[in-house]
């Protein structure tokens, strides 16, 4: 492998040295717990995201609001994980309160992209994508409201599951919006995220066959980066050597899509901190507060609104999914923005958020995993397959089956230390 595509994952893993000297950033807490409990994740470290309760350990969701919120109790993934073999040997950062895309805004102090520090992780969930694609942990766990799982996947350039909604508990994890949120599990490769799946919900993945890919023509030919464009239709070309027919359709609704989205989010997020915003809006760090406050402006016949859109949404979605088995669209539609990308953090996070968010109006699962790397700038670029409700099993199985012929997945940052 050249330089630019890095190193096989079997070589030797980044030392903790590499956190306390900030290479990463305000990265991770580490947890000294090591579980012999045989069981199908034994062996494993796994990370979770500052928002997950860990029993006796820091939940901070990167604020200083909730410095010393010591956890009384496991979260409810956290114990499956604990009796699936896995060990829970760190708290990872994240974007303040699972707001933001870019992982800057945090208490702890920004993460940086393993592939290049004057990079964005991706966020939410950045420091869970950076853990996993530095090889600090084996998997974790990240949380995905609007593409807080697979932003971060796609900008390292490992794989996440944004699974469907309701499939993995989310007792004691701290919301945004409990009309979109789930906990969704991030590891190198699509087996490894297949086995947390099936151990995170109560209702494991079921083999499922895939004969028709949907693609979007929008999606690949509107309004995106160029290299990201070519590399994706790369991807596009292996599913059909694979032979799977390829077959363009149009999604109906996507275009008001992240509207709908940020109306019931941000909404949630002024409900759920408006205290906070009145009484200590200094404590947040200021492009939390900046987005939190969009929601202060929404009313409840513009909630409602956006709930009926919702609705027609997935029913145009239901009708897709009767046309094809699985759509396959870009993660990102830009190349993974440089940290100093400029002061609109609403916008930028609209732009890197335009084909996550209206996957999170469906119900079923989305799966991000790698697929190229950039032609101009060598960074990650990944792409994403969503499925109807409860049809995991039909991800995996053509994820697994991509990553059998494909090696992006089994690559790493190649001088981590240099990074």
């Amino acid at each position: 492998m050249d330089g630019r595509r890095g190193r096989d994952v079997r070589a030797a893993r980044p030392e903790r040295s590499l956190i306390e000297d900030g290479t990463f950033g305000g990265v991770v807490r580490w947890i000294d717990d090591r579980n012999d409990t045989p069981g199908p994740l034994s062996g494993l470290r796994i990370g979770v995201k500052d928002n997950i309760d860990v029993a006796g350990v820091e939940t901070t969701c990167a604020s200083e609001f909730f410095e010393n919120n010591v956890a009384d109790a496991d979260a409810e993934v956290v114990v499956r994980l604990r009796r699936a073999g896995a060990s829970v040997v760190a708290k990872l950062n994240m974007a303040e309160f699972a707001v933001g895309v870019t992982s800057q805004n945090s208490a702890a102090g920004p993460s940086y992209n393993p592939w290049n520090r004057t990079r964005v992780p991706g966020g939410s969930s950045g420091g869970s994508g950076i853990a996993v694609a530095a090889g600090l942990v084996d998997a974790s766990l990240g949380t995905d409201t609007g593409g807080s799982v697979r932003l971060p996947a796609a900008a390292c350039g490992i794989t996440g599951l944004r699974p469907s909604w309701g499939s993995i508990s989310n007792d004691g994890v701290f919301p945004v919006s409990e009309q979109f949120d789930t906990v969704g599990p991030m590891a190198r490769s699509i087996t490894e995220v297949k086995a947390l799946f099936d151990v995170l919900s109560p209702n494991p993945s079921e083999p499922s066959d895939v004969t028709r890919i949907g693609v979007p023509t929008v999606f690949l030919t509107a309004d995106v980066d160029p290299g990201v464009a070519q590399t994706v239709a790369a991807a596009v070309r292996t599913f059909a050597e694979l032979g799977y027919e390829i077959v363009p359709i149009e999604l109906e609704h996507a275009a008001d899509a992240q509207d709908i989205v940020y109306t019931i989010v941000y909404s949630d997020l002024a409900r759920r901190h408006r205290h906070r915003l009145d009484t200590e809006p200094e404590r947040f760090q200021p492009a939390t507060r900046e987005r939190i406050a969009l929601g202060l402006s929404i009313s409840d016949a513009d909630r409602a609104h956006a709930l009926t859109g919702r609705h027609r949404f997935r029913e145009a979605t239901a009708a897709t999914f009767e046309m094809v088995d699985v759509v396959l669209t870009p993660a990102m539609p830009v190349d993974v923005p440089p940290r100093d990308g400029g002061d609109d953090v609403v916008a930028l996070s609209r732009r890197m958020g335009q084909f996550t968010y209206p996957w999170s109006l469906h119900d079923g699962p989305t799966l991000a995993l790698p697929v190229g790397f950039h032609p101009s700038s060598g960074m990650p670029v990944g792409a994403q397959l969503t499925a109807a409700s409860r049809r995991e099993g039909a991800l995996f199985a053509l994820g697994e089956r991509y990553q059998s012929v494909t090696d992006w997945h089994r690559t790493t940052p190649p001088h981590t230390s240099d990074l």
